[in-house]
């Protein structure tokens, strides 16, 4: 991509965020206006995440890669994959956590008896983020 093309990116991805909220930040504040506003912000970032990959893919392919370039894909996608499992299991354990939590703090509320029993049930919740962990350790001892 020439460097007029990325310019032209840059400047539209910027447009694309801002423009639906300064819109919506000059005028009533209704919630109408909110999710009109919030369309149009998505609509036009990824239209614009569209046209941009599309621009940015276009081209011919090569069959045949050196094995350096080879290895160092795999490489980054080893890592990629590493960085979803713990991220996205973190995520989910949060989640988790989160409903877990706030129902055994209301429950040791109304009878302490059951606190370790609501113990557990908040420490499995934090299980799946060590789970993510591993994972992508075993990923990483792979590279």
């Amino acid at each position: 991509m020439s460097m007029l093309v990325k310019i032209t990116l840059a400047i539209a991805l910027t447009l694309s965020i801002v423009l639906p909220l300064f819109v919506f930040a000059l005028g009533e504040k209704t919630k109408g206006r909110y999710k009109t506003a919030l369309s149009i912000n998505v609509l036009l970032f990824f239209g614009t995440m569209i046209v941009s990959s599309v621009m940015m893919f276009h081209g011919q392919a090569f069959a045949a890669e050196t094995a350096a370039g080879v290895s160092g894909s795999v490489a980054g996608m080893g890592y990629i994959a590493a960085a979803l499992s713990t991220g996205l299991a973190c995520i989910g354990g949060g989640i988790a956590v989160s409903a877990a939590a706030s129902a055994a703090l209301g429950a040791i509320s109304e009878d302490s008896s059951i606190l370790g029993k609501s113990l557990i049930f908040v420490g499995l919740a934090e299980g799946v983020c060590l789970y993510g962990l591993i994972i992508s350790f075993m990923i990483l001892g792979k590279l």
